[in-house]
């Protein structure tokens, strides 16, 4: 069976696919980056098993300033018509959201920064996707924006105590994860950067930070390459399903 193909599409090139797009090649995926923000121009996905779209610093309705955002939205459209595998990571799950019928906004309890533990619901312990990772397990967050309403039909898969959306499924095939599986500690470092200045001003030592996500490379590696195992699967499971219509 030829590799199956998987177009992540990147928002700025501090965001890239990173440990993810290393764990989905070793799941015997062929992964492909699409980079609108240089004018790369969006591919058709009649070509892909599966997408995925990154995060990045700007917000999901940003279209008047990142003119590629709204084409993106209409590509998440189109996975979701035609039961595309899908995943969004951070910004990218807001873009499936606002895509989709919901509505993205400014916390108005802050920036959400470090390991977060997940805080499952009942519906992920039988999630195609997400159901084999509904365990005890934390994962880097670093936002400011969340989904606060979802599109009709879209299922809370985790979620914070104080009910911030943490995954959802979206569509059969289409799911948003608010976290990043995809950072280490030096990839997260230019964002620390950007943001030291608000850190300091809420007393979160952004230096400790970058150690604690260092310090736990062992866990997150355990924790979130069952997920790229997972999507490919899915995507081999589709790839069996279409060579024997």
């Amino acid at each position: 069976m030829s590799a199956r193909r998987v177009l992540v599409v990147e928002h700025d090139a501090e965001c890239p696919v990173g440990w993810l797009g290393v764990w989905l090649d070793e799941a015997g995926c062929a992964v492909e980056v699409c980079r609108p923000y240089a004018a790369e121009p969006l591919p058709e996905l009649g070509e892909y098993d599966g997408l995925v779209v990154l995060g990045g610093p700007m917000g999901a309705n940003d279209d008047e300033s990142h003119a590629w955002l709204g084409p993106v939205k209409q590509l998440l459209r189109e996975a979701r018509d035609v039961a595309l595998p899908t995943l969004g990571i951070c910004l990218g799950h807001q873009l499936a959201a606002v895509a989709l019928g919901g509505t993205v906004e400014r916390n108005p309890r802050g920036q959400q920064v470090g390991l977060l533990a997940l805080g499952w619901t009942a519906e992920a312990a039988a999630d195609p996707l997400l159901g084999p990772l509904a365990t005890p397990r934390r994962g880097v967050q670093w936002n400011d924006d969340i989904v606060t309403a979802l599109p009709d039909g879209a299922v809370v898969l985790a979620a914070t105590p104080e009910g911030e959306v943490q995954a959802a499924r979206f569509g059969p095939a289409m799911w948003g994860v608010q976290l990043h599986p995809e950072v280490d500690d030096v990839m997260l470092r230019p964002w620390a950067e950007v943001d030291r200045g608000s850190h300091a001003t809420r007393g979160i030592d952004t230096d400790a930070l970058l150690a604690d996500v260092r310090a736990a490379r062992a866990e997150l590696d355990a924790a979130w390459r069952p997920l790229a195992e997972s999507l490919a699967a899915l995507l081999g499971d589709r790839t069996t399903d279409a060579a024997g219509r």
